[in-house]
Formats: C-alpha cells, sequence, structure tokens
C-alpha cells in the first residue's frame, strides 16, 4: 500500500532542539588551530547560534510539503519517497538516490529541470530521514537495490533507469544488477575505482595524479569512514544526544567535499543536518557503512559517469571501464561530492544527455 505523506514535525522536537542548543557544553580549542583538529570552534559556535536563533525549520518544512511524498512498507521497512510526475506521460522514470551525509533534499535544485522529461522517484534511504530508523541490520546496497526495483514495480514503471552519488551511486549500479531487465542505464557522479597494478594499463598524467589521491585516501582511510563502518551504534548515542555533536559531523563533510566556488547555503545545509536530528537517524544511518560489502555483483546495464573535479576521488577510466558497460562519461571542473546542490545544472543536464536516448518507460 502507498500513502500519502506529510512532513510534520512536533513542536516539543523543535523546542527540544533549541533548548539543546541553549546548554551546549563546549570544548576548549587551541590557538590558531584553523582545521587541524578538525572543525574550528568559532565556526561551529555561529552555525550552532544560527540553527537556534535564526534558521526557521518551518519554513523549509513548508516548502519540502509542497512536493508530493508517500510512503510505503518493504520488506517490513518504512519507506518514504518523493514522487513527481512529468508532464509528459510517456516519459522514462528515474529513480534518484542520495548517499551519506545526504538526504533526499539533495535533489530539490534538479526536479524542475528534469521532471520536464522523466518521472521522478526520489526515496530517503532506509535509516535516513523519514525512512527510519531501520529495526533490523543487512540493509546494505543491494537489500536496498531490492527494495526499490518493488518501490518501482508497485509504481507501475516496467522500465526506469537509476542515478545517485555516494551510496546512491552503489545503490544504484546494484540495482541494474539486481534488475538488470528493467533498468535501461544507470547513472553516477561517484565511481570509486581502485589502483590494480595488475592491470596492465597505461595511464595519463591525470590519471596517474587522480590513482595518488585514491592510493593516499585508502592508505588514511577517514575516521568518520572507520567509526560508521567499525561502531556505528557507539557513535551514534553521541550524535543522537548532541544536536551540535551532529552538527559538526556532517558540516565537516560539506566543509571539505564541496567545491569552494559553488557553496551551499547555511539553510539548506541545516535543512540537511535538521533531517538527521529530528528523526533520530544518526546511528541508523551510519549502519549502511557497517552493513555494506566490499564486492557486489558487476553492473550489466549501461553506465553514465559524470566526475566532478571536486570531489572526494576522481574517477580513473581505464580502470572503470574494466569492470562497468560504460557509454557516456563527462568531466566537469566545477562541482564536488554534492554535485545536485552545488552544480544542479551541470548534473541535470548531464542526466539527461544520458537517458534521454534510452526511450520511454512503456519500451519493452
Amino acid at each position: 500500500m502507498i500513502e500519502p505523506f506529510r512532513i510534520a514535525v512536533p513542536q516539543a522536537d523543535l523546542d527540544d532542539l533549541a533548548d539543546r542548543l541553549s546548554r551546549t557544553r563546549w570544548p576548549n580549542e587551541v590557538a590558531d588551530a584553523g582545521w587541524d583538529y578538525g572543525f574550528p570552534l568559532a565556526r561551529l559556535k555561529e552555525l550552532a547560534e544560527y540553527w537556534r536563533t535564526g534558521y526557521d525549520w518551518r519554513a523549509h518544512e513548508a516548502e519540502l510539503n509542497e512536493l508530493p511524498h508517500f510512503t510505503t512498507e518493504i520488506e517490513g521497512q518504512h519507506i518514504h519517497f518523493v514522487h513527481v510526475r512529468s508532464a509528459n506521460p510517456d516519459a522514462l522514470a528515474l529513480i534518484l538516490t542520495h548517499g551519506w551525509p545526504g538526504s533526499f533534499l539533495e535533489f530539490l535544485d534538479v526536479i524542475e529541470p528534469l521532471s520536464r522529461d522523466f518521472h521522478l522517484v526520489i526515496p530517503s534511504i532506509p535509516g535516513y530521514g523519514f525512512s527510519g530508523p531501520t529495526h533490523e541490520g543487512g540493509w546494505d546496497v543491494v537489500r536496498i537495490a531490492r527494495a526499490w526495483a518493488e518501490l518501482m514495480r508497485r509504481l507501475g514503471y516496467p522500465r526506469y533507469g537509476a542515478q545517485g552519488g555516494d551510496f546512491g551511486a552503489g545503490i544504484s549500479t546494484a540495482l541494474g544488477a539486481v534488475a538488470p531487465e528493467r533498468v535501461v542505464g544507470v547513472h553516477v557522479n561517484y565511481l570509486p575505482t581502485r589502483p590494480d597494478p595488475d592491470a596492465g594499463l597505461v595511464f595519463s598524467a591525470t590519471d596517474e595524479a587522480r590513482l595518488d589521491k585514491i592510493r593516499h585516501l585508502m592508505a588514511n582511510r577517514p575516521p568518520f569512514q572507520a567509526l560508521q563502518a567499525l561502531t556505528p551504534q557507539t557513535i551514534g548515542y553521541a550524535l543522537t544526544d548532541s544536536p551540535v555533536g551532529q552538527l559538526a559531523w556532517i558540516a565537516e563533510r560539506f566543509a571539505h567535499w564541496t567545491d569552494p566556488g559553488s557553496r551551499i547555503s547555511d539553510d539548506r545545509m541545516l535543512t540537511d543536518i535538521s533531517l538527521y536530528w529530528l528523526t533520530a537517524t544518526a546511528a541508523s544511518s551510519a549502519r549502511l557503512h557497517h552493513d555494506t560489502p566490499r564486492r557486489i555483483d558487476p553492473c550489466p546495464v549501461p553506465l553514465g559517469v559524470a566526475v566532478f573535479a571536486h570531489d572526494i576521488t576522481q574517477s580513473v577510466r581505464p580502470l572503470a571501464e574494466r569492470l562497468y558497460p560504460i557509454t557516456h562519461w563527462s568531466e566537469f571542473d566545477r562541482g564536488g561530492h554534492f554535485a545536485a546542490m552545488e552544480v544542479p545544472d551541470l548534473l541535470a543536464t548531464d542526466i539527461r544527455t544520458f537517458f534521454l536516448p534510452l526511450g520511454p518507460s512503456a519500451s519493452l
């Protein structure tokens, strides 16, 4: 059963958030620390005070409620999604999947341009926001992909495309493997490629620089990733109890993973962080790092890749082409990890370029 859904956060939850922010117990900071020890204290205090006294959740809640929200239950899990139908009844459907620490609202600025040509389904990953929390383990990218296939079946789409970045990219490629007879293609804006000394490939200077960056990242695993992959419940206690902790945890990712030239507004970032806080899904969202297997079945359907210069890493095409049937490759000198929020014009155009030739959802 699919039911309409409306966001309505209890006022008591907003009052509790403001109260907790007002009673924050701040740590000290060494002089001239900058980013050397983590998120700078002065900037975090500025964000926390704005979250408490200036940011208007109700205004953003009203904006979000202008979208058509729905919920359903799949494998016992509550699933939230936005479903925007194109004016073209024969349009191809696309399922767009966010990552961590994002949410469905990553795609707000691509809905209007994409819905001209496509029906859009934008779910919240199980354990995230209004699809959370999860109450059992095992919600990895493959299981989520199976849930997405069931969701698209319930919505009546026999053929569709999938798009995503971060975990959304992994879920989308897994969906191509789970339902290749239904998925016409997959478009991703994040595709990790691991160095392979036995590949026997010749790399350009650009590729070698990218490989060096990837090797450095592999040798110096980000602390957030290690904590969420190894002990998501432990870090969940801190993030679920302290709004400033949740704020610093996610705001640091926005600071490090975005293009300095394509700034995401504090309001948009705080709306994303508020979704984690108000739904108490810090721990359940972190479990995806723990539960996802290192290897999944290869994606057999056509793959389009958009590479953004300021992402965490950039894909190395010769390595990617050994693993995926890549039919489209674009590179952009603007944009970072949150491409749909940072450069929605570039991402929407690239998605349209990849999917339009693949035909409407009715073509079997």
